[in-house]
């Protein structure tokens, strides 16, 4: 029989383990968590889209961060200079 230091199913095995659980039954996947992350590939590891242009859904961008927080600063700036005519 191998010692637990040459048994390459040894190693798999004390891999860190999903911590997902089940919402019928509340128990723990268990399954190996990929590297870097503490959820298996089942439960979401390193899915997703990319954000921006490489997101198969992009349009045009105007409800971007970047656009939303132009138009926020846009919008001061227009609160400012009304607030500016007024005193004048």
């Amino acid at each position: 029989m191998m010692e637990g230091d040459d048994n390459r199913m040894s190693a798999a095995n004390n891999a860190p383990r999903c911590t997902a659980k089940s919402k019928r039954t509340g128990v723990r996947c268990n399954g190996p968590a990929v590297t870097g992350w503490t959820v298996c590939r089942f439960h979401g590891a390193g899915g997703g889209h990319p954000a921006g242009k490489a997101h198969p859904s992009w349009r045009h961008g105007m409800r971007s961060r970047e656009w939303i927080e132009m138009r926020r600063l846009v919008n001061e700036l227009g609160r400012e200079a009304r607030a500016i005519e007024r005193i004048i």
